[in-house]
């Protein structure tokens, strides 16, 4: 039944003139075609880019484990050198033992370590060329002081990454190629900005004893081991004291600037007693004359458990020493009779020599007891016959004269070692753990850093040119211990001996 009056009325009277539906649209067959190679070609480039992240990703990640692994070696070859060969060959061996600690493949595979990877030189910044295998390294170990490492001389499957899925894609190799590359060295020397000139050119002489030649005894740039010195009135080539600061910042044979002699500069240096830079040879240091003491005596004085305010000495990077004991001439308990003077006296050969009392031979009879200052605080005599031209001294030390030998060593007038801690052996006052001739640091800086009272101070080549500024040659490093706390005018300290090279390795670090 058909209702006339409604909504379906229209629909009625189209159906009731037969006309025609117009046809559903549809795409033509060339149209289809073009779709479903568009959808090819856009699955084929999704499927490329999927295959290019997954490979890169796994290039990335053994990348990072080349570089992780050359890091750690080079870091740890480079904390062996210490200009000896024995340092090259722990340097070699620590590599291997470090390398065989990492595993590669997402820590599935052990690394197929090679000494052709490592190699060493005197500065990071040569060319491939300058760099030397281990054998060369020990040829001539004391400038040694840069390790590298290179995973790309290992075994080529250690940085093969295989292009699985990226490769399915077109025309690329079938493998890629990553390599981990590394150079760790000194960053750091624990050297004072403190020089003075050495009284000698002469790494090691013996000081002739025509009464008894068992008593020759070792001096070294001129320097007594045992015997305290004004480090600030010296001069092997004048009557005016000559003493310098030393830039801390530009290291040998590289130009520095004006500003990096200012205090603000160097005073944290003076606290630590550390340079930035890895050695004072090699090429000329910038100097200026004339030691600024009066500015940097408290930074020295930190050693002392003396914290100024002011001076930018703290006591983490610069603790006091473990014993802070001054030993005032007038006070010293070892002696008899009692120095005179905190070292040995002043005194002027012709007017071109500022030496002191201790420097003429044995047998000049205007010495006396009283004119050597106060004697073997932290160092004793050694004998001539003990010195080796090794590198290294004895981890001991060398073999030193008994307190019996005083009147032999220091005459005319000799002082007498009267209640010295022992006759023999390597006790010194300074080396007491208790008594009079120890006092700790406040309860809290303790324990304090042991031989902290020991500056390490270059010696020069003299007489430096002339001139504010100028540039000097570093002939060795004197080791001066600090018997008291310095002054405005004057530090006194005891000489110690050489520093060896191998005691001269600051902070080592990574390189860019």
């Amino acid at each position: 039944m058909r209702r006339v009056k409604g909504r379906y009325f229209l629909l009625d009277r189209i159906k009731c003139m037969n006309i025609p539906r117009p046809p559903s649209p549809s795409l033509p067959a060339r149209q289809r075609g073009a779709i479903a190679v568009m959808f090819a070609v856009a699955a084929l480039t999704l499927l490329s880019m999927a295959g290019l992240v997954l490979d890169l990703a796994q290039a990335y990640n053994r990348k990072l484990e080349l570089q992780t692994l050359a890091d750690a070696v080079a870091l740890a070859a480079a904390r062996e050198l210490n200009g000896t060969a024995s340092g090259v060959a722990n340097a070699v061996s620590t590599a291997a033992t470090t390398a065989a600690g990492f595993r590669y493949q997402y820590n599935r595979t052990p690394v197929p370590w090679s000494a052709a990877a490592l190699r060493f030189a005197a500065a990071p910044g040569t060319t491939d060329s300058g760099w030397s295998d281990a054998a060369g390294a020990a040829a001539a170990p004391a400038a040694m002081l840069y390790a590298k490492v290179d995973t790309g001389a290992l075994d080529s499957a250690l940085g093969s990454i295989a292009t699985l899925f990226w490769r399915a894609a077109g025309n690329v190799p079938a493998t890629l190629r990553v390599a981990g590359r590394a150079v760790a060295g000194r960053l750091t020397i624990p050297v004072t900005p403190l020089a003075i000139c050495a009284q000698s050119a002469t790494p090691a002489a013996a000081r002739a004893n025509s009464a008894n030649p068992a008593y020759n005894e070792l001096v070294e740039f001129g320097f007594r081991r045992g015997v305290g010195y004004n480090l600030m009135n010296l001069n092997p080539n004048g009557a005016t004291p000559e003493n310098f600061l030393i830039d801390p910042l530009s290291a040998p044979g590289v130009a520095g600037a004006p500003g990096n002699f200012a205090i603000s500069v160097v005073a944290p240096f003076v606290c630590a007693g550390t340079m930035l830079m890895p050695g004072v040879t090699g090429g000329t240091l910038n100097v200026q004359r004339n030691f600024p003491l009066a500015s940097l005596y408290q930074q020295l004085n930190s050693r002392f458990d003396l914290y100024t305010t002011g001076s930018g000495c703290l006591p983490e990077p610069a603790p006091p020493d473990r014993n802070i004991k001054q030993y005032l001439f007038s006070s010293i308990t070892w002696m008899s009779p009692a120095a005179a003077a905190q070292s040995a006296a002043s005194w002027t050969s012709g007017g071109v020599k500022l030496w002191t009392r201790a420097d003429p031979l044995p047998g000049d009879a205007s010495n006396t007891a009283a004119q050597y200052g106060p004697l073997w605080a932290y160092a004793k005599a050694v004998p001539y016959s003990a010195y080796t031209a090794s590198p290294v001294e004895p981890a001991a030390g060398y073999s030193a004269f008994g307190t019996s030998a005083w009147s032999s060593l220091y005459t005319p007038g000799p002082p007498a070692a009267s209640g010295y801690p022992a006759a023999t052996g390597s006790a010194t006052p300074y080396s007491s753990g208790a008594g009079s001739n120890f006092l700790a640091p406040a309860a809290a800086r303790q324990p304090g850093l042991a031989g902290r009272r020991v500056l390490n101070v270059a010696l020069l080549a003299c007489p430096v040119p002339a001139g504010a500024s100028a540039t000097a040659t570093v002939l060795g490093v004197g080791r001066f211990f600090m018997t008291v706390q310095a002054s405005t005018t004057s530090i006194h300290a005891e000489f110690a001996g050489v520093a060896p090279p191998a005691s001269l390795s600051g902070t080592v670090g990574l390189l860019p």
